[in-house]
């Protein structure tokens, strides 16, 4: 089993009518300014922990569950799908609480990398850096998808009411941690034991049940623009490092309907960019490479940078 080096501390907070799961490790300190953490879709706060592990420098820092993921539960009926505004609403209100006006360097991957992104151009005076990990976004939609978009929409979440698109479940945590390495074949066995009890807990049948709300699988009914995300990118002032894998997802996702040659063609209009790789790394490079994750991280966040 992964042995942890710093252990993190569980807090809540009421956030837009969730009870929001706050991970936290070293203490607030006037002189640097926050890192918040925000993981992507179908992941946990606790993912974290190897990249924290890893930094040199202890900090102040806080990674949140998204609404419907890990320990952060709804007060009352959950929604029955999720939007991209509601994340940049949990996000700004949480800032809020935790640090009032104080800018913040804001960490992302994935889903939460777009968010962090859309976020740090609405907000842009929040953000003291930005980093990006693998926070592509959606490939473009034209108008003529509407029908047939709102229709599937309408379908699934039908479907999500019947519990026709409810996620496994597992007979124990080493078939959770099976389950993380076949998705991740460089993810090694100690590590994926650790997130196992992280991305999982038993149910009332005892079975092994993710942490994520099923609805996160229904389709948003909401064509993306890239467009409007562009707009949203230039708005951006914080210094901002975007980092991709050397492993192409894009590629093995979308099958050509959206490639890495258009995303970076997409964030090339953040003013203050810059680019990096990890080498020998998959979309879940916080897993992969920790250790070299953290260092360019680090770096980065550095009043030297």
């Amino acid at each position: 089993m992964y042995q942890v080096q710093r252990p993190s501390r569980s807090d809540f907070l009421p956030i837009r009518g969730w009870r929001y799961h706050l991970r936290s490790w070293g203490e607030p300190d006037a002189t640097r300014p926050p890192l918040v953490l925000v993981h992507g879709w179908m992941d946990v706060a606790a993912s974290w922990q190897f990249v924290v592990d890893a930094m040199r420098e202890s900090r102040h820092i806080v990674a949140p569950d998204w609404r419907g993921y890990g320990d952060t539960t709804f007060d009352g009926a959950a929604p029955d799908s999720y939007w991209f505004p509601d994340y940049l609403g949990d996000l700004d209100a949480l800032l809020d609480a935790l640090f009032g006006e104080r800018p913040v360097d804001l960490v992302g991957h994935s889903m939460g990398g777009h968010v962090a992104t859309l976020y740090a151009g609405a907000r842009p005076q929040r953000i003291r850096r930005l980093v990006n990990l693998e926070g592509f976004g959606m490939p473009a939609s034209k108008p003529s998808q509407a029908p047939k978009r709102y229709a599937q929409w309408l379908d699934e979440i039908r479907f999500a009411r019947a519990g026709e698109m409810d996620l496994s479940t597992y007979e124990d945590a080493s078939g959770v941690a099976r389950r993380l390495m076949k998705t991740n074949p460089r993810l090694p066995q100690d590590k994926a034991d650790w997130l196992a009890r992280q991305w999982a807990r038993p149910d009332a049948d005892g079975r092994w049940a993710i942490l994520g709300d099923p609805a996160h699988k229904v389709t948003n009914a909401v064509l993306f623009h890239p467009e409007e995300a562009i707009e949203v990118y230039k708005a951006i002032t914080a210094p901002t490092l975007s980092v991709v894998a050397s492993d192409d997802s894009l590629g093995l996702w979308w099958k050509g309907r959206y490639t890495l040659d258009e995303f970076q063609a997409r964030i090339a209009f953040v003013p203050r960019l810059q680019r990096a790789v990890i080498d020998d790394a998959g979309h879940m490079m916080h897993h992969d490479r920790p250790q070299e994750l953290a260092a360019l991280i680090e770096a980065f966040l550095s009043d030297k940078a």
